[in-house]
């Protein structure tokens, strides 16, 4: 009998309730036996069951209902109390959570550690680590969990002294046996971009488990030690450790930023070997592999075989179908995508915005944009940079503008994506403004924003801004970033000053195919052909194969240069040797290349051959070839091919009108304007500009705007008399106007770049470098009469039209121009020490915000004596005796390199004249 009075002893707990208001949930319960566990521990079983009748109401969520029992509660214990501050940190609520934390008398650890851990979840780092602080002030030690809890919240690098901190505690308080503590500090300093301290520890743990080695695996991953995150993933196959999928993920993400091929193929066998093929993790991670080595027919293959598919996988088939450029395919499989019952907002939208922006599809970019609204997928970052790009790339600035002024969470795409935008419409200005404007933000910047900030600064000419930008770029360590030096690079190039562009790629520490075709490039922009065609045999040289772009730069300066027949070779070169499929642009350049040698039988080869239909780009190079040429008849047909393509370009119609005017045919050159007028075609006015104290100039034909127009004009009548002395005569051929001859001279005389060459000349110190920048081609004239003025003037002057830049080396001792350098340097000094004294401040650069020019926003400016010298300091304006000193010191050194000079004899440098 004593077993049943026990049973109905039990039964007598049972049938109690804990609260009124649950009474119809606690009947279903009644009647069920008080666990053992209740008595034996001591615990009341009433509290026990009204705690397990509140882990029940959290279980479906219903919080209100848990916080109702809990209240109806007699008594309660601190299981009671942390069952319901869990259950308000899994709802989100963490006011709750710390409310009901606050009001809590007896906690312990757990108590503290369900609360940090919420904090956690929510990134609020601060609070996790006050708490924390709380917690051992109150007399409450830590154990191995709150330790995870606390490390679980350290992922960034700014928290690595607080990992460092926590390490040494759990040293101090014996808890490093602790393998799931130890695994979750290896994890964190790997997050953290710490691998030394990950590795270390990694080293001196004495057990090891396979999450121990998928965490040190996945930090050297992801920080770029690729070969020793493959080495470590074979160590542990040798320790017995069995692979998980996040160990196969892990490795396969080295394989590919190893571009290894054959690992890749070698982790996937293994893969295919260990059954995980199945799982759809692994199989992601494989097809994304292929994908980035541009495998698509093997990462197709793979997809068909899977057997289960997620979201992820259409994303990355279609990103990969979209990076190869085949957008059919990608087009397809997203339609594909749209049946299935996968989630919408997970859709990859911003491939398909990149696939719009690259087709100039603005209608599509529209529709996957109102996809994107009705998804709510457009508060994902990323979608909206997409969007900002595709609208600006597809013409549609005002859009970009909108979204980007509407975006709350911007981030470094979200800028660098609109900088770009404006730099693409050629609002150089308006870059330069948000540029600053990131700054202010303290947003990180990196290789793209500082790519599109330096074009912007090549496009306006402005050399002294670039090398502002350069040493802003020494200051913020990208120098050794091969991307940013080629960008760099480049902008000097297009600021034409090749010889600081060497420079930059000399000092390069690292070069790939990007840095080279740069290189190779810039020679070519700057007519250079014999430079270019020796860079291109140093880049086999250093074990790099070219590819297209390369070639693009080899053809253009073989164009430049009148080199028909090594142009004729390197593309034939591209397809047997290379194997290259030339493209538009390749086909384009043979036919100038052909073009300008007069080859006009080869050229409609060409174009009958070749796989596209030529476009306005290569019929305008035939029509510039047949003006060089006089070639009338072919110039006729091409322009009727030109015209019927109803451009709005006035370009082919300005060239064909001046085939005319050049032949006397003053009628159908009327004809050709008439015809330009009743479509609409308005010709864009030529304009020249030049920077001079770092402000920007701006110079039309026959301009009558500027101050000093009066002074202007006298230095070009007096060049016009030495001029004519040195033998130059004006050729009025190139003066398209059925006028007097005397006329025609004086127009020429009053050509934009000649009014800002003559400006810089009476404007800058005698013998320093001159680089004028034109928005159209200089004629032949200009041409011929800068040469003079080179030689007249002892100067290097360059001027970039919109063709190609223009170099022409002044007839000067190396001694003098070393001195007009110094004396630049001495007048560009005192212009700036009279400058602080009179504001500190003032910069008159137009437009540009002065910050940048200041050097708030970025490094000192560069000394004209060294371009690529790099400052590391802030700038500083210096006061009245400090400036009068620098001005003495410099003047000091000055007399003694004039001294120096004066004892060195240095040979005249030679004319170097492009093509």
């Amino acid at each position: 009998m004593k077993p049943l009075i026990r049973k109905n002893a039990l039964l007598s707990f049972g049938s109690q309730t804990v609260s009124r208001s649950s009474k119809s949930y606690l009947t279903t319960r009644q009647n069920v036996p008080v666990d053992a566990q209740m008595i034996k521990t001591g615990f009341d079983p009433n509290i026990c069951r009204s705690n397990s009748i509140l882990g029940d109401f959290l279980k479906v969520g219903e919080l209100f209902q848990a916080r109702h029992v809990f209240d109806q509660m007699p008594h309660r214990n601190t299981v009671s109390t942390n069952t319901l501050i869990s259950g308000y940190v899994k709802s989100g609520d963490l006011s709750g959570a710390r409310d009901l934390f606050d009001r809590t008398v007896d906690r312990n650890t757990v108590t503290w550690t369900i609360l940090m851990g919420g904090y956690s979840q929510f990134n609020q780092i601060s609070e996790v680590f006050g708490l924390f602080s709380e917690m051992r002030k109150s007399g409450t030690d830590p154990d191995h969990i709150t330790f995870v809890t606390l490390l679980s919240a350290c992922n960034d690098p700014v928290t690595i002294n607080q990992e460092t901190q926590i390490h040494a505690l759990v040293l101090k308080m014996g808890y490093q046996s602790s393998i799931l503590l130890c695994n979750t500090l290896v994890d964190s300093y790997c997050k953290s971009h710490c691998l030394d301290s990950a590795s270390r520890l990694f080293d001196e743990m004495v057990e090891r488990d396979c999450v121990t080695f998928n965490a040190m695996i996945t930090g050297y991953s992801k920080d770029g030690f690729n070969e020793k995150s493959v080495k470590l993933f074979v160590e542990m196959q040798n320790s017995g450790f069995k692979p998980s999928e996040f160990t196969f993920a892990a490795v396969v993400c080295a394989c590919v930023g190893l571009n290894d091929l054959k690992v890749g193929q070698q982790i996937h066998g293994f893969v295919v070997k260990t059954n995980f093929v199945w799982n759809v993790f692994t199989s992601n991670a494989l097809l994304d592999f292929y994908s980035k080595q541009d495998r698509v027919v093997d990462a197709k293959k793979l997809f068909d075989e899977m057997p289960e598919l997620d979201g992820v996988s259409y994303n990355v088939i279609i990103t990969g179908y979209a990076w190869n450029g085949q957008y059919k395919e990608s087009l397809d499989l997203f339609q594909e995508l749209q049946y299935t019952g996968f989630d919408r907002k997970q859709f990859p939208f911003a491939t398909l915005l990149s696939i719009a922006a690259t087709l100039l599809d603005l209608e599509m970019g529209r529709q996957v944009h109102a996809q994107v609204v009705r998804t709510s997928a457009e508060s994902e970052v990323e979608v909206k940079n997409s969007m900002i790009d595709m609208y600006a790339k597809c013409g549609s600035l005002k859009e970009a503008k909108m979204i980007f002024g509407n975006q709350l969470n911007r981030n470094t795409v979200s800028w660098t994506a609109m900088i770009s935008s404006y730099v693409q419409k050629g609002l150089h200005e308006e870059a330069f403004k948000l540029f600053f404007d990131m700054r202010k933000a303290d947003v990180n910047i990196d290789q793209a924003t500082l790519a599109s900030i330096l074009r912007a600064s090549a496009n306006l000419a402005s050399l002294e801004l670039g090398k502002q930008l350069h040493s802003f770029i020494i200051r913020s360590g990208f120098m050794s970033n091969v991307f940013a030096g080629s960008a760099l690079l480049d902008m000097y190039a297009n600021c034409g000053s090749i010889e600081d562009a060497t420079q930059t790629f000399n000092e390069m520490p690292d070069r790939n195919i990007v840095s080279w075709n740069a290189m190779i490039a810039a020679y070519a922009q700057n007519g250079d052909g014999e430079a270019t065609i020796r860079s291109f045999k140093e880049m086999e040289q250093s074990g790099l194969q070219p590819d297209s772009v390369t070639f693009l730069s080899i053809l253009s300066a073989c164009s430049h240069c009148w080199l028909v027949q090594e142009g004729l070779q390197y593309f034939d070169s591209m397809t047997r040797i290379y194997k290259l499929d030339p493209m538009r642009k390749h086909y384009a350049c043979v036919v100038d290349i052909l073009g300008r040698s007069g080859s006009f039988d080869k050229v409609e080869k060409v174009m009958a051959e070749m796989p596209f239909e030529p476009d306005d780009i290569m019929l305008t190079s035939v029509l510039n070839s047949c003006k060089i040429h006089g070639n009338q008849e072919l110039a006729e047909k091409v322009a009727d091919r030109l015209f019927n393509m109803e451009l709005r370009d006035a370009g082919p119609y300005v060239m064909m009108s001046n085939i005319y005017s050049e032949a006397g045919n003053w009628d159908a050159a009327a004809n050709i304007k008439k015809s330009m007028k009743d479509r609409g075609v308005k010709k864009v006015p030529a304009h020249s500009w030049v920077e001079i104290n770092q402000k920007i100039h701006e110079f039309s034909s026959n301009d009558q705007m500027h101050p000093q127009m009066d002074e202007i004009k006298r230095k070009l009548k007096s060049l016009a008399e030495q001029m004519r002395k040195e033998g130059y005569r004006p050729d009025t051929s190139c003066a398209l106007h059925n006028e007097e001859e005397d006329i025609k001279v004086e127009s020429l005389m009053y050509h934009s770049e000649r009014l800002a060459i003559a400006f810089a000349l009476i404007s800058k110190p005698p013998g320093s470098p001159i680089l004028v920048m034109k928005n159209l081609r200089a004629c032949k004239d200009c041409h011929a009469a800068i040469k003079v003025i080179s030689k007249i003037e002892k100067r290097e002057i360059t001027v970039r039209d919109s063709s190609r830049p223009f170099l022409r080396t002044r007839g000067v001792r190396s001694e003098e121009m070393s001195k007009a350098k110094f004396t630049g340097l001495l007048e560009e000094l005192f212009l700036l020490f009279m400058m602080d004294w009179k504001s500190g401040r003032n910069h008159p650069l137009s437009n540009v915000p002065k910050e940048i020019l200041r050097g708030d926003a970025l490094a000192p400016k560069p000394h004209v004596l060294a371009p690529n010298y790099a400052p590391t300091l802030p700038l500083r304006r210096p006061g009245f005796i400090l400036g009068l000193l620098n001005m003495i010191f410099l003047a000091l050194l000055l007399w003694v390199l004039d001294w120096l000079l004066e004892i060195v004899q240095v040979p005249i440098e030679e004319e170097n004249h492009s093509n």
